[in-house]
């Protein structure tokens, strides 16, 4: 089992990162008379393969420091990583933290307004009851959830500056659903305040693209057809200098009991969401923004979603419904590759 969830991580991983080296191989720089590939980074990183793509510079060093970054943002917001921010706060052993995990918790705690406590960044006391990483997982005891969820509450974090405290001394952080977006963004940051213009970040299942590809065409990005092990991809979006993060239950999920269980919880149940959608993908700017609504649009179920985001502006979802039919938001259509 741990193998088969190993292989199922990576082939989705893979799938969009064939379709990008493909792009690669076609996609030649040209200065003067010399002509250059795109110069790339692979490695496993933030529980899931990370890979950079630089389509006009060859300097190394950029990708060093994306991978630096990286493992750098890694080590604040890791809720395992037991010399993290998240995980000193989580056991009581400080209340001082990075400018920047503080910045996160912020955020966090923005889309917890937004969306009416349905992304609560405290389900960390509910998600470390349960395992959707080993290939053995099991549903927790019933009376286990119902005692997390007293100590499930958004509303109860303070930030003053670097110094954040709980109401309830039993709050536990769990930033996953927004963490990647956040490094996404100031990996971009970084690649443009060093002249890149030309790029693509992918984070597994968060692909954050820097401009166009050279010659002025947008970048294919694939999105991956729900519980196909072998990265079968469902459509292809072009993309230009715009972030496409995918949510699904078919990305960390166990069946138990002839029942499937997946790792997007509902903050007011305990247990995985059952929303009718299977895969959620959102397209915008900011990935973090991304990030979050993926997550929220899932809780909420194709006509909540669609309403919340047609409410936004420059920003566009496709909703996967459990029967593998497509959804679009207002607009979201035109991305697809005809």
């Amino acid at each position: 089992m741990r193998e088969r969830t190993l292989k199922r991580i990576f082939c989705v991983i893979l799938s969009g990162m064939l379709l990008l080296t493909g792009m690669a191989g076609c996609a030649r720089r040209t200065s003067g008379d010399s002509t250059e590939e795109p110069i790339s980074a692979t490695a496993v990183l933030l529980d899931t393969v990370v890979s950079i793509t630089l389509y006009d510079s060859s300097d190394e060093s950029l990708l060093e420091g994306c991978m630096d970054l990286i493992k750098h943002y890694e080590e604040l917001f890791s809720r395992t990583i037991a010399t993290s921010d998240i995980a000193r706060l989580n056991s009581g052993e400080t209340d001082t933290v990075s400018p920047e995990t503080a910045e996160l918790i912020l955020q966090g705690l923005m889309y917890g307004d937004i969306s009416e406590g349905r992304f609560d960044i405290t389900i960390g006391a509910v998600s470390s009851l349960w395992d959707f990483s080993s290939g053995g997982g099991s549903v927790p005891p019933a009376g286990l959830i119902e005692e997390a969820l007293k100590h499930v509450d958004y509303r109860g974090v303070r930030v003053e500056g670097t110094r954040v405290t709980f109401e309830d001394p039993e709050t536990m952080l769990d930033l996953g659903a927004i963490a990647k977006g956040f490094i996404a963004d100031r990996l971009k940051e970084y690649l443009v305040s060093n002249g890149v213009g030309s790029a693509v970040i992918n984070l597994g299942g968060n692909t954050m693209c820097i401009g166009e590809k050279p010659g002025g065409k947008p970048f294919r990005i694939g999105i991956q057809y729900p519980f196909k092990e072998t990265g079968e991809l469902i459509a292809v979006l072009e993309i230009s200098d715009m972030s496409v993060v995918s949510s699904g239950s078919y990305e960390r999920y166990f069946v138990s009991g002839g029942v499937s269980y997946h790792h997007i919880l509902d903050p007011s149940t305990g247990y995985s969401v059952s929303s009718g959608l299977c895969a959620v993908t959102i397209i915008c700017s900011s990935s973090m923004q991304a990030d979050a609504l993926s997550t929220i649009c899932f809780i909420l179920g194709e006509k909540d979603a669609l309403s919340l985001i047609d409410s936004l502006d420059g920003v566009w979802c496709i909703l996967i419904r459990d029967d593998m039919s497509m959804v679009f938001s207002e607009g979201a259509e035109a991305f697809v590759s005809k």
